[in-house]
């Protein structure tokens, strides 16, 4: 009898996705904590795990100037569950990168991703287990 690989991974495959693209994401943040006029930005993961698990598909955005910029990441998707960041406090640069707020959200997000991992891992070790019969 085969094996739905999606259902026996169940929505960590894409959790583990969603963890990726929130660490660019917030690596974006820290590198930028300087730059004049720069918006923080973050991932609401939750929606972006439901959106992922109804099978929806993303909201296109439509540049109304040259200058805009793209919301395609790097496979050609759109960042529709991309949100900007409420500063604590304001900057008088316009920057609303807040360095610590920003590292604590990526060590929190590392940890994460590392669970998921460690999840992800036992799930195919199980697997290999199960086919090997070791």
């Amino acid at each position: 009898m085969p094996i739905n690989l999606d259902a026996y991974l169940g929505v960590h495959a894409e959790a583990l996705k969603i963890r990726g693209q929130r660490t660019e994401v917030l690596a974006r943040n820290l590198a930028n904590a300087d730059t004049p006029g720069y918006k923080a930005r973050d991932i609401d993961f939750r929606e972006a795990l439901a959106q992922a698990g109804a099978g929806q598909t993303d909201v296109g955005l439509r540049a109304t100037n040259a200058h805009h910029f793209s919301t395609a990441d790097a496979s050609g998707e759109t960042a529709a569950h991309l949100k900007y960041r409420v500063p604590l406090a304001p900057s008088l640069d316009g920057n609303t990168v807040d360095v610590q707020m920003e590292q604590a959200a990526f060590a929190e997000n590392a940890v994460r991703f590392q669970a998921t991992l460690t999840f992800l891992s036992a799930r195919f070790r199980g697997l290999l287990t199960a086919i090997t019969g070791q």
